[in-house]
């Protein structure tokens, strides 16, 4: 049974080391949140396993890390300027900051505009009821900033971004890794990256935050590819990654984004939905966007290209300096690659998994305990070394001499601050997949005691095959 709320996850991300409330001792900053010990160690292991999956098992897909900070000109010719909003909506009684296309609208009103709406105050704040609203404006949500040591806030040469998507670095750079790498089409470009925006009303934990890590991937095909099949390719095997990291198909949805919610460069895009909210009585607000998939067409690398022209054969942009066309030397033909672009967030998969691993216990004396019940790919700790007396210097030298054998080939810890039961909780309830107990017996048969955290049976396993055995059981 996953987690019934993510306020559960919240509570055990903070005790057990895996998210903390960012600038806490100064009161907090919203929506911002610290990755702690474990939670550092469960984001890398989701990249890990998208990277491994995306790059190293596949032949036609590159990997780049490009800047955060950009040339502006790539946002202006992007459409980010211009584009990159989202309709604003203020309280005028407690002064609550709202998405008007976020807001709930009565049931005999949903065909009407949210504006109308307001002006007839059908629409209520939610969160002191008041329909004194103001009209929708649109707010830009490209976080902005200035180059340059001498630089003033207003001045127009100096001002620059912070990237909103990773997606421009990979558009920016498609020359330079084609040729690099001799790359044909079709091929990808993936990256993992840290992007930023100045979201209206985030919130739920780390589901919506304005400083987020992205895993986009944009692949390039010819013009007369079935494009929209290749989304639906990309669909199927997005969903079997998530399934693959333990997330329930129970708890994944696909939504068909509608054609007048389309970005400004996308002809189709899937959702794929998780059940953030399952305690929500009614079952379409339980879902919320875990990524999309986007048919891009051709319009990013010909709007960065210097060679580009529009319908008129006035050039799109006269800023580049480079043509990202692509030459292919079988048909001899020249063309704008068209683009499709699986785009994930490292923040909302990891709260995916943990919803979905969360579980609880009745144990012998009827106490419920928490397991964590991660795949074990994605466990931040894969072995946990414990001794059952830690006042016997020969089992804690034995147990600290295990741990160092194992470290070379599996994230083990050892642990000595608390008697044999409650480590054996903290364990499951951080998603340790098996606690390995070094005892009185042990220094006689070169033995250990090896607890699986989902059955919490145990078998003895000898020294010597400790390392051979916890691999094998980690690739179940």
């Amino acid at each position: 049974m996953p987690a019934p709320n993510i306020d559960t996850i919240v509570s055990l991300a903070k005790r057990r080391g895996f998210v903390f409330p960012s600038s806490e001792v100064y009161g907090g900053l919203g929506s911002a949140w610290d990755y702690g010990p474990l939670g550092v160690e469960l984001c890398n292991n989701v990249k890990q396993s998208w990277w491994r999956w995306i790059v190293y098992d596949r032949d036609d897909i590159e990997g780049i890390d490009s800047s955060i900070i950009l040339n502006r000109l790539v946002w202006q010719y992007s459409g980010h300027e211009a584009t990159f909003h989202d309709p604003l909506v203020d309280c005028r009684e407690c002064k609550t900051r709202l998405r008007a296309d976020k807001i709930d609208l009565p049931e005999d009103g949903k065909g009407s505009g949210v504006a109308e709406l307001i002006r007839q105050k059908r629409v209520k704040c939610p969160n002191c009821e008041s329909t004194d609203l103001t009209e929708p404006r649109l707010f830009n949500m490209m976080f902005r900033t200035t180059l340059g040591a001498a630089a003033v806030e207003d001045d127009p040469t100096s001002l620059a971004y912070l990237r909103p998507e990773t997606a421009q670095g990979i558009f920016i750079n498609f020359l330079n890794v084609q040729t690099a790498m001799r790359r044909k089409v079709p091929f990808g470009i993936a990256q993992i990256g840290k992007s930023f925006r100045n979201e209206i009303t985030p919130g739920n934990f780390i589901l919506r935050t304005r400083e987020f890590e992205q895993m986009e991937m944009e692949y390039f095909v010819k013009p007369d590819a079935e494009h929209l099949k290749l989304v639906d390719e990309w669909v199927e095997q997005y969903v079997e990654w998530f399934k693959g990291l333990g997330i329930s198909g129970d708890n994944l949805q696909l939504h068909e984004v509608p054609a007048e919610e389309l970005a400004h460069y996308s002809k189709r895009t899937v959702d794929i939905m998780y059940r953030y909210f399952p305690e929500r009585p009614e079952e379409p607000r339980q879902w919320e966007e875990l990524m999309g998939i986007a048919y891009r067409t051709d319009f990013d690398l010909r709007s960065h290209s210097s060679k580009a022209v529009d319908g008129e054969g006035t050039r799109i942009n006269p800023d580049s300096t480079e043509d990202l066309s692509y030459f292919d030397e079988t048909t001899k033909q020249r063309f704008y690659p068209h683009v499709i672009e699986p785009a994930a967030g490292v923040n909302r998969t990891v709260l995916a998994v943990l919803m979905d691993a969360y579980s609880e216990k009745t144990n012998d004396k009827g106490e419920t305990r928490v397991i964590l019940k991660l795949v074990p790919k994605l466990a931040p700790i894969k072995a946990a070394i414990l001794p059952l007396a830690k006042n016997k210097p020969e089992i804690v030298g034995m147990a600290k001499a295990i741990k160092r054998s194992l470290q070379p080939v599996l994230r083990a810890v050892y642990d000595d601050t608390g008697g044999i039961g409650k480590l054996y909780a903290r364990q499951d309830e951080i998603g340790t997949p098996f606690c390995v107990t070094v005892d009185h017996q042990s220094l006689e048969d070169e033995a250990v005691t090896v607890r699986d955290r989902d059955t919490w049976e145990q078998e003895r396993i000898k020294v010597s095959n400790l390392a051979e055995h916890l691999q094998n059981r980690l690739k179940e």
